[in-house]
């Protein structure tokens, strides 16, 4: 297969974990006969110190022209800490997922066996938890109008969604759950909100689509304590984006580094896939950053494109480095192993051998996320 993939490596660890990432499909290309060809371009912080917006015009027209776009991480202090800032890098990743039609974001959670000691939570807490979160990602509050009052006392965001917004990711979460287990929780605030009650509604009706997909609903509040208490409960998470955005944060400690889980953004003409981490501006240059939530994200990227075989081969020389203890010091605190090493150990270990493909246990079943 031949794939034109644009990089957008960022700021803070980006560029250094997607360079991981992009050393593991050259070894796809290798290993399997594919040919993808890379095209880099800046976005976010590095982009607004370089042309004075988070999201070059150039930038914009290569993601378009691209069949997928493979992101690194946005953000920097200097804009985290200024109140006062009228541009800011993230305003780079609003705007792109808004042009390209993302409306979809899909982040699987799943504990692998062998990091279970590293969690916060107890083992017996957080056994067996491999759930996905369908988070809606261009409406919502982040993309409603904004208001300040001319005194700067007052503020307001609007948070509006419409039945064919809802309607469209609605789909997509009951087709992942009717290939899963079966089971679909829609997370609003149906008892304050008005834009949740819609939701409800909503989803309720296209569930008499889907009869084999069981449905319940929990507010966000209790979703979020249930996430701790009892994550091995649910199976696909269906919500919108500001709940999903605080909801899958929360998720991603549970297997214990927020350094190993992925996503993807999908629309209906484009796809974007990044580790669902931020630009860690501390471990920028020092060698220390996890890559494989860039490198699974890489998996789903094959994946996605109907590459499931170099998927899995992706997913196994991920699970074989977390096996041999191959890893960054936030898995393991005595780790000599750095970003660089850690990439170059799972690229060498991309092969099509049958050995290296058994779908195990710790597999995240990339096929089961990205129903699309």
């Amino acid at each position: 297969m031949n794939l034109k993939i644009a990089l957008l490596p960022g700021d803070g660890i980006g560029p250094e974990v997607l360079r991981q990432a992009v050393k593991c499909l050259q070894a796809v290309e290798e290993t399997f006969d594919h040919s993808f060809v890379y095209t880099e371009a800046p976005v976010g912080a590095i982009a607004i110190d370089k042309n004075g917006v988070p999201l070059p015009e150039d930038t914009l027209k290569l993601c378009k022209h691209s069949d997928a776009v493979l992101f690194g991480a946005i953000g920097a202090p200097k804009y985290d800490n200024d109140p006062n800032a009228k541009v800011r890098p993230e305003q780079g990743l609003l705007q792109l997922r808004s042009e390209l039609g993302l409306f979809s974001n899909i982040r699987p959670v799943k504990v692998f066996p062998t990091l279970i000691a590293k969690s916060p939570l107890k083992k017996e807490i957080i056994s067996g938890t491999d759930f996905v979160i369908y988070r809606e990602l261009t409406g919502g509050i982040y993309f409603g109008e904004k208001k300040l009052s001319e005194d700067g006392t007052v503020a307001s965001d609007l948070c509006e969604y419409s039945e064919k917004e809802i309607s469209r990711i609605a789909h997509l979460a009951f087709k992942a759950a009717k290939a899963r287990r079966k089971k679909l929780t829609l997370v609003d605030k149906a008892n304050v909100l008005e834009s949740s009650r819609l939701w409800r509604k909503v989803v309720t009706k296209i569930g008499e689509s889907y009869p084999e997909v069981n449905l319940d609903y929990l507010f966000v509040d209790n979703a979020a304590m249930q996430i701790i208490l009892n994550p091995s409960q649910f199976d696909v998470i269906l919500t919108e984006n500001m709940f999903g955005d605080i909801i899958s944060d929360e998720g991603s400690v549970i297997g214990g580094s927020i350094g190993l889980l992925p996503s993807a953004s999908i629309g209906n003409d484009h796809a974007m896939f990044e580790p669902i981490h931020g630009s860690y501006p501390q471990a920028k240059g020092k060698d220390i950053a996890n890559p494989i939530a860039s490198i699974l994200s890489a998996a789903m990227l094959l994946d996605h494109f109907g590459l499931n075989e170099e998927a899995m081969a992706v997913v196994s020389a991920v699970n074989k480095s977390l096996k041999k203890n191959i890893v960054t010091p936030d898995l393991n605190a005595e780790s000599k192993y750095g970003t660089d090493h850690v990439g170059d150990f799972i690229a060498n270990n991309i092969v099509d051998s049958d050995d290296n493909l058994n779908i195990n246990d710790e597999n995240i079943g990339l096929g089961k996320s990205t129903i699309i």
